[in-house]
């Protein structure tokens, strides 16, 4: 159960050639987040890609798809500031449309 409860919080974004599954953060880690933001740290509701290679991560890798690895999504990450905003903007935005939802709910 508790894994379809995770499921259910998942999205796939994408950014270029790339596809990132995200996982939406609860509403506790986003406060947890808001008392120290660090955006570096949303970078763990991000459970998956697809479209990645070696090749796009290291100079002259392998062009074959990778299987998602956390640790060098990462390093990859945060040495490309356009791509690190552009998936932390999501995983923001994806909490944000929940809330948002939450509330048009409770407004009914």
């Amino acid at each position: 159960l508790s894994e379809k409860i995770r499921r259910a919080r998942e999205t796939v974004v994408e950014i270029g050639k790339f596809k990132f599954t995200i996982r939406r953060p609860t509403e506790v880690e986003m406060i947890d987040f808001s008392r120290d933001p660090r955006p570096r740290d949303l970078l763990r509701h991000v459970i998956g890609w697809e479209g990645v290679s070696e090749i796009d991560l290291v100079p002259g890798g392998d062009p074959h798809p990778l299987a998602f690895d956390a640790e060098a999504l990462i390093e990859w990450i945060t040495d490309n500031a356009e791509m690190f905003g552009r998936l932390v903007d999501a995983i923001v935005d994806l909490f944000h449309k929940h809330s948002q939802s939450l509330d048009d709910t409770e407004k009914k």
